[in-house]
Formats: structure tokens, sequence, C-alpha cells
């Protein structure tokens, strides 16, 4: 399932890199730059360095494609 959001932070991974650092802190700066978008290679990062569940990761990469849309 496309995601019109997600396209737009993965065509433009560059510019939302520090944002993702930013709401994942947690995250190094070169794990960010080899996700080049891949929305499933971030929750995958966000499960292991947080020990929280697939789901969980998931949700919170919602709310925050959700806050850039709204900005």
């Amino acid at each position: 399932m496309a995601n019109p959001t997600w396209d737009k932070i993965a065509g433009n991974w560059k510019q939302f890199t520090g944002q993702v650092r930013e709401r994942w802190g947690e995250l190094t700066d070169n794990e960010v730059a080899q996700m080049e978008g891949q929305r499933d290679q971030l929750a995958g990062k966000i499960q292991e360095r947080y020990g929280i569940a697939r789901e969980e990761a998931n949700r919170q990469i919602d709310d925050w494609a959700n806050q850039l849309k709204s900005d």
C-alpha cells in the first residue's frame, strides 16, 4: 500500500534525516543515512534501538509522518 506522505519523505530523505534524528535520537547519523528512506528499515531500527514492538515502531513513524504533513 503506497503512502503518498511516505513517498515524499523517501524521495527527499536527505532533507528529513535531521528530523528523524531529532525524533529518534538513539539512531546514529550513519544508520539514518543508510536507510535511504526505507520505511521498513526505519521501523526495524526503532524497534531494535528502543526495545519496542514492530507495531509501536510503525505507529510512531505514522505519527511523525502525519505531523510533517500538517506542518
